[in-house]
């Protein structure tokens, strides 16, 4: 019903009314006429009740039919778009290539979408200059100089990464060398030099989870993480090298460029592993008598089990113990030899020439090494130390020189502490049982950034490679004692400067016969320039 018909209907309504009024007065106004009036009155407010739901009925409906119209048109719509790609095809969003790059830290990272694979660049340079204030106590002391200068002390590139989530990976080539690669056992070489090769080439898996914790199985050339200080990544070392005690005990049958076998299982409080180890990477290994062959491979094992049983947001400790064993030395087949050599450099790399040294132990038919560590963390403050006790036998018969000789037993250990001035801590890693680096909180940068974090360190370490001084089977290796010092940059999570001030003191005498003194001290400052990622 229009609106004009409502109108009408309504006037027409107050005709009536009217009219009915005008009745009313002329009838004297009745009881029976009023009561009639309102009943007429009230009929006629239904009628126009009804008149205005049936126009709302009639609104909603139109309503209804023009949405069902746009509806109807839209499906045709989609209809002919639908026939249209099906004759010709329309070029959608390109679908992802499954090929993930990232930059965790720096590195870059390729990954597939679901990150089950992965391949990364790694790398590191230490570059450490400085010089030595050396001072033999006599003529007879060798060497007479060390040489100051510059050492490029790791150069390392290759690849790191994973198959299937549980196969990892690396491929590490190291072209660094504290003697630019002079070092090693072939004729011409330096003494004590390392040689460039290759540092890490090893598979590893990680796809088993037994007794609520994490297992890795692997092998090939790889850093062994046997004594706390060499499970500390070189890039988050305190100081610029490792403490001679645990150098000493690494380089008989373990440290970097080890080949190895064996398993780690850890969680985060305990950590247990076992390798079977071999020669490290350079050395001399052939059964030809052709010279400078003519050697064989050695073989080994070391076991370590550490943990961090006491740790909360700000504080840690960690505990441990190692053990290593020698069971073949490498044999000269040519001479008829088969030695060991204990020996180290003064704490620093510039000069490749040890202070001390056993010499070739002759007839060595084993060596084992056992050593404890601990160490503790309490916001910025950290304190490690660790301590060896080495031991070579004599007493197999080997067919060479000094049968039956008594076995050498030698000590050392070291204590430091670190301390960040501006209030990193170190996180506990672990897959390695030991401790991470500081990453600064507040990079520095010129642009309004922060300074980075700085951190100031201190070391004590001493080695004695004497014994059974005064007999003939005795070995004057010297004993050297080293303090350092040590105050550290972290520029940023990449680059770090650190400068390390030494000062130590080597006790030795000529021979285990003589007690003619040919010992030395020395003082030196060297600094290092490190980037990594």
């Amino acid at each position: 019903m229009s609106r004009t018909r409502i109108a009408a209907t309504a006037i027409g309504l107050a005709g009536v009314l009217a009219a009915s009024q005008a009745q009313a007065q002329s009838a004297s106004s009745s009881e029976q006429e009023i009561a009639l009036l309102k009943q007429q009155l009230k009929l006629l407010e239904q009628k126009l009740d009804k008149l205005q739901s049936q126009t709302a009925a009639n609104t909603a409906a139109t309503a209804k039919a023009r949405a069902e119209t746009k509806a109807e048109a839209r499906s045709e719509a989609k209809a002919v778009v639908a026939n249209a790609n099906a004759a010709i095809p329309l070029k959608g969003p390109a679908h992802p290539s499954g090929v993930v790059v990232t930059m965790p830290n720096n590195r870059p990272t390729i990954c597939t979408a679901d990150e089950a694979n992965c391949v990364a660049i790694t790398s590191r340079v230490h570059w450490d200059v400085g010089g030595y204030d050396y001072r033999p106590n006599t003529a007879a002391t060798v060497p007479q100089k060390l040489d100051s200068g510059e050492n490029v002390r790791r150069a390392r590139i290759g690849v790191t990464g994973k198959f299937l989530n549980d196969w990892n990976f690396a491929l590490i080539y190291d072209f660094g060398g504290s003697s630019d690669g002079f070092g090693g056992a072939a004729p011409g070489s330096l003494p004590g030099g390392g040689v460039s090769g290759v540092e890490n080439a090893y598979l590893s898996y990680t796809g088993l989870k037994p007794f609520g914790g994490r297992m890795a199985i692997e092998a090939g050339i790889m850093d062994l993480p046997y004594t706390l200080d060499e499970a500390t990544s070189s890039n988050d070392i305190m100081f610029m090298e490792r403490a001679s005690p645990g150098v000493i005990a690494t380089n008989i049958a373990a440290g970097d460029f080890r080949s190895a076998a064996g398993a780690r299982w850890f969680n985060d409080q305990l950590w247990i592993g076992g390798y079977v180890t071999g020669p490290s990477t350079g050395a001399i290994h052939s059964a030809s008598s052709a010279a400078p062959a003519g050697t064989s491979e050695q073989y080994g094992a070391v076991a370590r089990v550490a943990g961090n049983p006491v740790s909360g947001k700000d504080y840690s400790v960690h505990i441990g113990a190692d053990a290593q064993w020698l069971i073949q030395p490498p044999r000269n087949l040519i001479a008829n030899t088969q030695t060991v050599t204990l020996s180290d450099r003064p704490e620093l790399r510039l000069d490749p020439t040890t202070l001390i040294s056993t010499g070739a132990i002759a007839n060595a038919s084993g060596a084992q090494v056992y050593s404890v560590e601990a160490a503790a963390t309490y916001g910025p403050f950290i304190v490690q130390g660790e301590y060896f006790w080495y031991n070579v036998d004599r007493t197999a018969n080997t067919g060479v020189p000094l049968v039956g000789a008594p076995s050498l037993k030698f000590q050392g250990g070291y204590a430091q502490a670190g301390y960040v001035l501006t209030g990193e801590g170190r996180t506990y890693n672990a897959a390695n049982a030991a401790y991470n680096g500081v990453k600064p909180a507040h990079p520095f940068s010129l642009d309004g950034g922060g300074w980075g974090a700085w951190e100031i360190a201190g070391r004590f370490s001493t080695v004695d490679l004497n014994n059974q001084l005064g007999t003939a089977t005795g070995v004057a290796g010297g004993r050297q004692t080293v303090y350092t010092l040590a105050l550290n940059w972290y520029v940023n999570g990449n680059v770090r400067f650190m400068l390390d001030y030494l000062h130590g003191t080597v006790s030795r005498q000529a021979s285990p016969l003589s007690t003619a003194d040919v010992g030395s001290k020395f003082d030196a400052v060297a600094m290092r320039t490190q980037f990594a990622f």
